[in-house]
């Protein structure tokens, strides 16, 4: 069975979503196998981000795609188009919002779970998820209005895109201690087991 890390950002837990988001993955069979509430320092949570040159070129070009498509000048709201330059503003964003209150780190195990959790949540820019989605069904935020809001996306929740960055992202929250192992009453229904 696989691994993955998800983490209800404050704004789920301010909106009292922690119940609904969980029941949606222990509903499709995916098992909770750690869980806590913390509130990361800005310095902890700018740690939790990458850094590197490849990943702050990504969390850019997905808002400039936006204002790209919006005929909006990126200048005007990050006083450069550099990818890099607007990426480190970006996980700045990112890190000052994981810090302004609880979050819910947790590990969830099942078949497939990165990318079976990853469909549960629904794309990253709220506006384009599927209704039934977790972000579909509760929020409509854009990178155009976090960006002249100077914030980042408010979008509930984030889930490891890769087995190597869960990996990573477990073993950044969580001790070996705190993540159990037990079966289900209905893994067997489930897996055939």
């Amino acid at each position: 069975m696989e691994r993955t890390f998800v983490m209800i950002k404050p704004d789920g837990v301010q909106r009292g979503l922690v119940g609904e988001i969980i029941s949606r993955f222990e509903r499709t069979g995916l098992k909770v196998v750690a869980l806590k509430m913390v509130r990361p320092s800005k310095e902890q949570a700018m740690k939790f981000y990458p850094s590197d040159e490849e990943w702050l070129k990504t969390v850019a070009n997905k808002s400039l795609s936006v204002y790209k498509q919006l005929n909006l000048d990126p200048k005007k709201d990050f006083g450069t188009d550099d990818p890099i330059e607007i990426g480190k503003k970006i996980k700045e964003w990112l890190a000052e919002f994981l810090a302004s209150g609880p979050c819910v780190a947790i590990v969830i195990e099942g078949n497939r779970a990165i990318e079976v959790v990853r469909k549960i949540v629904g794309a990253t820019r709220p506006y384009e998820a599927q209704p039934g989605t977790i972000r579909g069904d509760f929020s409509t935020d854009s990178p155009e209005l976090a960006n002249i809001m100077k914030r980042p996306l408010r979008n509930l929740i984030h889930a490891s895109d890769s087995k190597e960055v869960a990996e990573r992202e477990i073993k950044f929250w969580f001790n070996e201690n705190e993540i159990y192992n037990y079966k289900r009453a209905d893994e067997n229904i489930i897996y055939g087991l």
